[in-house]
Formats: C-alpha cells, sequence, structure tokens
C-alpha cells in the first residue's frame, strides 16, 4: 500500500505541480483502496499541499486504518455528507472502490462518485487509484463510474480499464514491487502488455543497401466483385509498411481497377491452375495474405484451399477466407497444419468459426482465443478494443491502442497489410500480430481526431508511426496507454 500510495503521489506531483498549488481533494472509501488514498494525502501534504480528505466511508482495513491514522494530522478531514459543499477544486483523487469491489456502488458511494464527476465537469483533473470507482475490474461494466483524466494501476493494467478506456483516460502502470507470482494470481491478470519499445525492438531494420527482395515479396489474394477496395487498402498498408513488392489477385474484372489504383504493385487475376498458383504465389512470394474482399461462395473456398494445398509458406487470412470455414474449423486447420499460420477475425467472425455465441466472444475476450490457437496450429488475433493475440504455444498479447477512427470498414484490410508485410520480413506469427497491431492503432492516434478521420489518413500516418519512437518510461511508471480520442 505504501508502494502504491508513493508512486502514484509522485507521479501526481509530477503531471499536476501547478493545479495542486490550489490543493487537492482526496475520496476514500473503506478498503485498501481508501488506504492508497490516506497514504497518498499524507505525502502530498507533507510536501506543502494543501489536502482536504473526504472519508466517505471510514476505513475498516487494518492497512487502510494504519494509513489513516499516519496522514491524520497533516490532512483537513471532513466527511462524506461534506462533499455537497465542496468547490474550487483542481485536483481531485478517486480512492473510493478498488479491484475488490462488486457489484453497482451504493448509498454514500453514489454520491461521492456524482461529485467527482461534477467537480471533473467544472474543470478539476481527476485522478483515480488501481481503478475509476465503479468500474468493475474485471469485465469493465459500469452503470456509473469516476470519469478519470489519469488511472495509476498498481501492477497491471486492470481487463476492465482497457475494456473501457473512455472512463479511465491515461493508463499508468505503476510498479509496486509485485513479482510475477504476484501478478499471475490476480482474477484480472492481462497478457503480455504490448508498447512501442517492444515493436521497435522485434521490427527487422532495413538496410541502406535492401532492394526489392531482401525486402520481402507479399501475395495479397481477394478483391471479389465489388469488392475491389479491400485489396487496395491491404496493398496500400503493405507498402507503407516497408514491403518490397507486393502482388495483387483479383477478380479478373478488377484487374484494371486495381492497377490504376495501386501502381506499385503487380495485378494479376486469381489463379485458375495448379501452375499458375506455384508460378504466381507459391514460388514468387515470401508470404500470402488471403481474404480482403474475397467474397463468400463455394468458389471462394476452393480457391483458399487450392493454395493452401499447393503452397507451404507463411500465410494471413482474414475476413472472406475465414468466413467460408464458419462452423468447421477441423477443415481450416488441416489445411493450415506444417504451416506458420495467423488468422485475424473480428469477433463476429469468430463467434462463427468456433460456432459460439458472439456475446461470449465479447465477455471472454482475454481468454476465448486459447483454445483455437492450440486447435488450428494458428496465432489468433481477435480485433477489437483491446486486440488480443493468442499464439498456439500458449502466450498471449494485448494490444490497447488506436482509436474509434478504426470502426469503420476496411480498417481491417489496412491490418491485414501491416500484418502480411511483418511475417514476410520476420517469419514470426505473433511477433507480426502483436507489431501491427500496435503500428495500426499507433497511426490512429497519430491522426489525432476521430471524426473527420478516414482510413487514407491512417495510412498517411504509417510512416511516423513505423519510425517515430514515444517517449520513454521512466521508474516507478512500468508503461503508459495515452488516454482515447473521441
Amino acid at each position: 500500500m505504501q508502494r502504491a500510495g508513493t508512486a502514484a503521489a509522485a507521479e501526481i506531483a509530477r503531471r499536476y505541480a501547478d493545479r495542486l498549488r490550489g490543493g487537492a481533494f482526496v475520496f476514500t472509501g473503506p478498503g485498501n483502496n481508501g488506504g492508497d488514498g490516506w497514504v497518498v494525502a499524507g505525502l502530498l501534504a507533507r510536501s506543502g499541499i494543501e489536502v482536504t480528505v473526504v472519508e466517505v466511508v471510514e476505513a475498516n482495513t487494518p492497512d487502510a486504518i494504519a494509513e489513516k491514522r499516519a496522514a491524520a494530522d497533516a490532512v483537513k478531514t471532513v466527511s462524506g455528507s461534506a462533499a455537497a459543499e465542496l468547490d474550487g477544486a483542481q485536483i481531485v483523487i478517486d480512492a473510493l472502490l478498488g479491484t475488490g469491489a462488486q457489484g453497482e456502488p451504493r448509498g454514500q458511494i453514489t454520491s461521492a462518485i456524482s461529485k467527482i464527476n461534477q467537480m471533473h465537469s467544472d474543470g478539476a483533473k481527476v485522478a483515480a487509484l488501481d481503478l475509476p470507482s465503479g468500474l468493475d475490474a474485471t469485465t469493465g461494466y459500469h452503470s456509473m463510474c469516476v470519469i478519470a483524466d489519469v488511472t495509476f494501476s498498481f501492477g497491471a493494467a486492470k481487463r476492465g480499464s482497457l475494456l473501457a478506456r473512455d472512463c479511465c483516460g491515461d493508463i499508468v502502470v505503476l510498479d509496486i514491487g509485485l513479482d510475477e507470482t504476484s501478478l499471475a494470481a490476480g482474477e484480472e491478470t492481462l497478457p503480455w502488455l504490448v508498447d512501442g519499445p517492444w515493436v521497435h525492438a522485434h521490427v527487422p531494420d532495413i538496410r541502406y543497401d535492401a532492394h526489392k527482395g531482401t525486402r520481402k515479396h507479399l501475395a495479397i489474394i481477394g478483391g471479389g466483385q465489388g469488392m475491389g477496395g479491400a485489396v487496395v487498402l491491404a496493398t496500400r498498408a503493405a507498402l507503407r509498411s516497408g514491403i518490397g513488392l507486393v502482388r495483387a489477385l483479383v477478380a479478373p474484372e478488377n484487374v484494371g481497377e486495381i492497377l490504376a489504383a495501386a501502381p506499385s504493385a503487380l495485378i494479376a487475376p486469381w489463379p485458375a491452375t495448379p501452375a499458375e498458383t506455384s508460378s504466381q504465389i507459391s514460388n514468387w512470394a515470401d508470404a500470402i495474405v488471403i481474404g480482403p474482399g474475397l467474397g463468400k461462395s463455394d468458389d471462394s473456398r476452393r480457391l483458399v484451399e487450392s493454395i493452401l494445398a499447393d503452397s507451404t509458406l507463411p500465410v494471413l487470412l482474414d475476413a472472406d477466407a475465414l468466413n467460408v470455414f464458419d462452423g468447421d474449423v477441423d477443415a481450416l486447420g488441416r489445411l493450415l497444419e506444417g504451416k506458420l499460420a495467423l488468422i485475424t477475425p473480428h469477433v463476429a467472425e469468430f463467434a462463427r468459426l468456433a460456432k459460439i455465441d458472439v456475446k461470449q466472444v465479447v465477455e471472454t475476450r482475454f481468454d476465448v482465443g486459447g483454445e483455437m490457437a492450440r486447435r488450428i496450429g494458428a496465432t489468433v488475433l481477435l480485433k477489437g478494443s483491446p486486440t488480443v493475440i493468442f499464439a498456439p504455444d500458449g502466450e498471449r498479447y494485448v494490444v490497447a491502442r488506436g482509436t474509434a477512427a478504426l470502426g469503420t470498414g476496411g480498417s481491417g484490410d489496412l491490418l491485414a497489410g501491416i500484418a502480411g508485410t511483418m511475417l514476410a520480413q520476420t517469419l514470426d506469427a505473433s511477433t507480426s500480430a502483436s507489431s501491427a497491431a500496435w503500428i495500426h492503432g499507433r497511426a490512429a492516434e497519430l491522426c489525432e481526431y476521430v471524426r473527420g478521420t478516414t482510413l487514407d489518413d491512417v495510412l498517411y500516418a504509417l510512416p511516423r508511426a513505423w519510425n517515430e519512437s514515444e517517449p520513454s518510461v521512466n521508474p516507478p511508471v512500468l508503461a503508459e496507454l495515452p488516454g482515447v480520442s473521441r
């Protein structure tokens, strides 16, 4: 508790030094989250800041009671009933409810959450300790909760915080001395949280003397009738991600359209014979992407099956290349046997493939893909907010970057092009999936806005996402996620 409070107090002081000159209000609850608040209050007060603790419910755990006693002589304490009269707040610290809270807020806690949110609306900055009060730490459910500008998450990011990013503001993960065993014991423990330094450490350099061969070749198969744009987006994303050469294979009637929209790529109609499959794909490419705009039909399935039967190349299956196997995951597994493979379904595609309800996928997002990955021997990238990646060996990764600007048709095609490039260049499906999802999200963030942003803007932001480093974090900060754009 002292480590958590000390780390949070230091970050609050660093972030809000100017505002703290006007004092701080700390709202405390009965449990250990309230105890964290008492630690923060005492430290800020002893540094010369005027601190008022609003004790909404009296401390009732031994640690919280001890921290209250330690801080009491340095702070002004008022009861929760006096909160309605407070105004002029510059900094408000939410220490009402922690990760152990269950069910909806009740009684005085409800009134305190409303008061904090009113202060926020009036211009105060709100810092939540561990997670915003009223937010379920595992599911992200909330009927009402604190709306924070920053959430200081102790030890690891909480699942619920990543599922309800719009309530949390910036998420700052603080080191409080928990070891891996302690973290693994928590029900809300996350997969590996992918960040910028991890991505840039895993992306291979492009040498000064590189050429289109050493930068690798990618075959993209899709673009059925009326859906040529999907292949265009995937192709452009691959080219903006550093691939050496793309060959787009599309429905014959779309060849001219794709050539005009992506002149840097090679364009050909879908292969009609095994010899064409071998020459244009299997014996030419370093990796394959199948699915963008392919169309769902018996012919589409036969095309996917013929390519997978002919080639041992690393392969990414997206969209209709998965939809043609709805409910027939064993057949897909047989076709992928012995291949380095990545599938990239959204929740509805995953549900159809696994023959389960979409609601079940959403509610078990952090776990549901593990069995599928083992069953088909492929890495599963489950799209969404956040994106979760499951490797066949049981490793899991989570990517919590991006904005609602990606919630539009064609976004997945960009991701396929990015991930296909990485698959060709790294020959590692989990690294490709995790890096691509992070870059995809980061490019959207660089567009700054949601309304008014198109996928062209995201494409144009890709060079910055690939090449610009984010500011490094310093202890006790372990990781930091920016607040989401609206």
